[in-house]
């Protein structure tokens, strides 16, 4: 069996955004910060997941670019953890 480590979850969205709704176990790095260097404690080997909006898709496009090749998106965000997993999540 491998050693494969747990994804995690990050959100770039601005603090705004994360104050009416995050999950929990989230990390928050807004995508500005995120550019501007505030990565550094991310392994290149750990797996980045991103909700699918704009401001993700910039940012796993960044993140790959610069080394880390696991950086995906999460299909539907959110939004579709709300209505799929967690109805009583606020959606915006």
């Amino acid at each position: 069996m491998g050693s494969r480590r747990p994804a995690f979850l990050l959100d770039v969205r601005e603090v705004f955004e994360h104050q009416l709704v995050c999950l929990e176990g989230d990390v928050l790095i807004p995508l500005g910060e995120l550019i501007a260097g505030s990565r550094s404690w991310i392994r290149r080997r750990d797996r980045c997941l991103l909700p699918p909006r704009e401001p993700e898709r910039r940012a796993t496009a960044y993140l790959r670019h610069n080394g880390f090749p696991y950086a995906r998106n999460l299909r539907g965000g959110i939004e579709a953890w709300a209505a799929r997993v967690d109805p009583s999540l606020p959606r915006y």
